[in-house]
């Protein structure tokens, strides 16, 4: 048996979190939390609700980023213009997230705050080098991605704070975006995902290179070996395929073995995956000045 109670501004929720600890938890969209506290993987003690929190759900670019708001809508997100043009690889890997009853309820904070490893949401996050704004007691702080995902489900978000934004830099009219991701079946959980960005110079090189991978690790990592074998280079096939090879076999990728996949297996598929994301970002880049 829990309480609940529905928190009306950050500095209350924020209040009701400092004085419960570990026993209180934030619900949102509720798609992760209450199929853990059904499974009785989680067993709060306080229920603290952001919903009736006003600003939290708006989407808007602000001086070269694209801010969105914890309580916006995975199904909000993917209709939004906003985020289509600012950030094009978000926009792939949105309508990806669990099936259309998820995405109506689930909000883009409460997916990355969950921080399972194969989510699209902190994989694209990991990829662009996005910055979590977190908000406590002693005011707000911007997390970056490398340092915000600890390990699996874990963040760097304290006991008494609350993640009320995600901040992504926006694109260049010169970056090509892929998502790729392994699944069984449309909906499911990835067994092994690939999120890339590329910007063109002008002499089509590749000026910007970002690569991430999940499903290899306790979180989401950057394949910094590949994007260092691009950066600065023509991305001809051949290079593009050298370069996943050195993603999927970097010291950083650790796949564990489970039910969905062996470790080789994950391994192999982070290469292949690589490939493809690489290689589909390339050919939707435009050269730029």
């Amino acid at each position: 048996m829990f309480q609940y109670r529905l928190a009306t501004s950050v500095q209350e929720a924020v209040e009701l979190l400092a004085a419960n600890g570990d026993e209180a938890k934030v619900l949102a969209g509720g798609q992760s939390l209450v199929p853990l506290i059904n499974l009785g993987l989680a067993q709060p003690g306080l229920l603290v609700d952001i919903n009736g929190i006003p600003g939290l759900d708006g989407i808007q670019t602000v001086n070269g980023s694209l801010a969105v708001g914890a309580l916006v809508r995975h199904a909000v997100a993917e209709q939004s213009e906003t985020i289509r043009q600012a950030c094009p690889l978000l926009a792939e890997a949105i309508p990806l997230i669990g099936d259309r009853q998820v995405r109506n309820r689930g909000t883009m904070g409460g997916s990355i705050a969950h921080a399972d490893p194969v989510a699209e949401l902190p994989t694209v996050a990991v990829c662009l080098d996005a910055k979590m704004r977190v908000e406590g007691a002693n005011g707000s702080r911007d997390v970056p991605a490398s340092d915000f995902f600890v390990t699996y489900l874990t963040t760097a978000i304290e006991p008494a704070e609350l993640l009320t934004a995600v901040w992504f830099p926006v694109s260049t009219p010169s970056t090509g975006v892929s998502f790729q991701e392994l699944v069984r079946r449309k909906g499911d959980f990835a067994i092994v995902a690939a999120a890339a960005a590329i910007e063109l110079a002008a002499d089509g090189t590749c000026r910007k290179v970002n690569l991430a991978l999940a499903g290899v690790a306790p979180t989401p990592i950057r394949a910094t070996a590949a994007e260092n074998m691009l950066r600065g280079q023509a991305p001809s096939p051949d290079l593009v395929r050298r370069a996943a090879a050195a993603a999927a076999s970097a010291d950083n990728v650790d796949p564990e073995s489970d039910v969905m996949a062996s470790a080789d297996y994950r391994r192999a598929m982070a290469e292949v995956y690589a490939r493809r994301a690489l290689t589909e970002a390339v050919g939707r880049a435009t050269p730029g000045r």
